[in-house]
């Protein structure tokens, strides 16, 4: 279940590419699958340890192309152990929402980041977080959970005050808005309500065999509800402040 549109970051086989927060690694996978060089990042050890057998179990399978690789780095998203320049690509998914110092955050995106690269960042959308929190504080008051919520303008203010150029915005995930509020609603963790178990079984049947019905529903409900707005940008190939 992708949030980024690869071809609108304008992935290309043998690009350097960071996935900054990369979790269980949905993301890093499908790059990889394209022949980027991918560095799966995250704090979480454990996670790391399971997107590193998958990243060598892609490639005993023969499932992505010859010279691309894949490795993992755990470490601090505040002081990310690259060289200034070092990635083609970059993207920071459902991650900053999580992170106290966000712009510094981001401003070590850009600083990793080449001259003419993109990057794409998501974060939950506004109103479907909204209608979260409002339902359920146990929804983010969890450690380690969402510490705030993004607006559009909000988010494309601090990303381009950092040095990018906005390139666009969408949005994802419009099926799975409705399960989060059933879920608040009934309880976060309360799987086994009838509710949020008849929905979820939808979702899966989403993933596994994305039948035409939902694939014209999800790109209406994208628009109007998506549970995730993804923003892209470029960073100029000249310095803003050398230009000026």
């Amino acid at each position: 279940m992708l949030t980024v549109d690869f071809d609108r970051l304008g992935l290309r086989p043998g690009d350097r590419v960071l996935d900054m927060g990369c979790g269980a690694g949905r993301h890093a996978f499908e790059m990889y699958k394209r022949g980027a060089d991918v560095t799966a990042f995250d704090q979480d050890v454990d996670e790391l340890a399971v997107v590193s057998e998958w990243f060598t179990a892609m490639k005993e399978a023969g499932e992505v192309p010859a010279g691309a690789e894949a490795d993992t780095l755990e470490g601090d998203a505040l002081a990310l152990p690259f060289a200034d320049g070092e990635f083609d690509r970059i993207v920071a998914a459902e991650i900053l929402e999580h992170i106290p110092a966000d712009i510094q955050a981001i401003e070590e995106l850009v600083r990793v980041l080449r001259p003419g690269g993109t990057l794409a960042v998501s974060v939950p959308r506004w109103l479907p977080e909204i209608i979260n929190w409002k339902l359920s504080a146990d929804y983010h008051n969890t450690p380690g959970g969402h510490i705030r919520i993004y607006t559009d303008a909000e988010l494309c203010d601090k990303v381009t005050k950092a040095g990018m150029e906005f390139e666009g915005k969408d949005y994802a995930h419009g099926l799975h808005a409705p399960y989060w509020w059933i879920k608040c609603a009934v309880g976060v963790r309360n799987d086994d309500h009838p509710l949020a178990k008849a929905y979820h079984k939808l979702l899966v049947w989403e993933i596994m065999k994305n039948p035409k019905t939902l694939q014209v529903a999800s790109k209406v409900l994208d628009q109007m509800i998506g549970k995730s707005m993804v923003l892209y940008f470029r960073k100029p190939e000249v310095a803003q402040s050398d230009a000026a």
